[in-house]
């Protein structure tokens, strides 16, 4: 979906486009009508099934990798562990670090994976890894997760985008990618304000002679070897005045909010981030993405953590806990994680640095059961001893959750199929 910072400013000023899109048929539907089985109109009904279910992701990335031993596996009596302590949650036997007391009271929700491994430590390559599924690769462009999912399940006749990031774009996450450019998110830099550039200043009738304009002059240019590149700005500028006419930009005004959940939810912007997630899944999103950035501690780690986490816990909880109060939670899988973990050893500047040979993800909602633990490292923190996950199987599992077939293959520009997952396995622990 339309990145509106970057390219709706044009469709913005030249106004209203003039009707709606109609929503779309099934393409299975018509591929009976007139007698044409094939796989292909048997993909399009499973699609169009997917769709009615109303599935829905909200990732809430930690960015700069989240400690796992001062978040969901402290290690305390262990001097890897150093000065963190273990609380007790709402699950008996079940322990997290006591920086997060409202995430432990919502245990019974959350299904953690303490023993995620992956190769990849650094910071740019690791956030393309946990964002696509895939490694960076010169000569593919990989769809990120977000867009995999709005292709699959989202509604493509909806005036609001089915992918969403909020807090900034972040290097690396990735867009539409070879699924072009009706897949890349729509970012917002801020929950507390409304996307840029979305305020119509022109009446109809000016717009419709700027666009005879814009036409006139895109045609010549498309005429000489520009014509993909005509075609793609004519679907933005399209998209983007339907959504900032529609009436569902409401959506991005928290105001309409009750106070007294805005406090539930808590103060700052990863509060309003959460908050603004929810309404958005509601009014039928597909995928959003609540970046928080920070977490990359190489010094003065504990009280760093300690502060960030003090940001994300009630609010994660919070959403977790409105999610399920409107029946919501069942078909929204919440997730939280980051590129990877920190050091179980501590450095001389008490801080740790890059780890992704051992960290977590944590889960909650769409079908996951909570109130488990999946994976085990030893008691210096240093090595998966039980139920290793891999990238790959994360991906696979999340994909098997919202419905979505893993196997399904994108094709690149030289035709080469790219499965939306390459090997990995579905973690079944987190289903039974």
């Amino acid at each position: 979906m339309v990145k509106l910072e970057h390219h709706t400013q044009v469709a913005v000023r030249q106004g209203r486009v003039v009707g709606r899109r109609d929503f779309l048929k099934s393409s299975a539907a018509l591929g009976f009508a007139v007698g044409a089985f094939n796989w292909t109109d048997v993909i399009a009904a499973q699609a169009g099934e997917l769709r009615k279910r109303g599935m829905a992701c909200i990732v809430l990335w930690m960015s700069g990798g989240p400690s796992q031993m001062e978040t969901f596996s402290p290690k305390p009596g262990h001097a890897n562990g150093g000065e963190t302590k273990a609380i007790d949650t709402a699950v008996s036997g079940i322990q997290i670090a006591e920086n997060l007391p409202h995430l432990a009271k919502a245990m019974n929700e959350l299904a953690i994976i303490r023993s995620m491994t992956s190769k990849e430590g650094n910071h740019q390559r690791a956030t393309y890894l946990l964002h696509h599924g895939y490694l960076p690769m010169a000569s593919v462009k990989h769809p990120t997760m977000g867009a995999n999912v709005a292709e699959q399940i989202g509604n493509a006749a909806s005036e609001l985008p089915s992918f969403v990031q909020i807090g900034g774009r972040l290097a690396n996450s990735g867009g539409g990618g070879l699924l072009g450019i009706d897949y890349d998110p729509l970012v917002l830099q801020s929950a507390e304000k409304p996307p840029q550039n979305t305020t119509p200043t022109v009446e109809d009738d000016r717009y419709a002679r700027r666009l005879r304009l814009l036409t006139s002059m895109q045609g010549d240019f498309a005429s000489t070897g520009g014509a993909a590149v005509v075609k793609d700005q004519n679907k933005l500028a399209k998209r983007a005045a339907e959504m900032i006419h529609s009436p569902k930009m409401e959506v991005f005004d928290l105001d309409r909010e009750p106070k007294k959940l805005r406090d539930q939810y808590g103060k700052g912007e990863f509060a309003a981030s959460c908050m603004m997630a929810r309404r958005l899944v509601e009014r039928g999103v597909t995928f959003v993405e609540v970046s928080h950035k920070g977490w990359d501690t190489h010094q003065d780690n504990f009280d760093k953590v300690h502060d960030l986490c003090g940001q994300i816990d009630q609010p994660a909880a919070q959403l977790i806990a409105d999610l399920k109060q409107r029946g919501m939670l069942e078909k929204t899988l919440v997730i939280w994680m980051g590129e990877f973990g920190r050091t179980p050893q501590i450095n001389p500047r008490a801080g740790r640095d890059h780890f992704p040979r051992a960290f977590n993800v944590a889960l909650a909602g769409g079908g996951v059961r909570g109130g488990q633990v999946i994976g085990k490292t030893n008691d210096a923190g240093t090595e998966v001893i039980e139920r290793p996950v891999l990238i790959t199987d994360l991906f696979r599992s999340i994909y098997h959750t919202l419905g979505i077939d893993a196997n399904h293959e994108n094709h690149a520009s030289n035709g080469r199929p790219i499965k939306l997952v390459d090997g990995g396995e579905v973690v079944k622990e987190l289903f039974s």
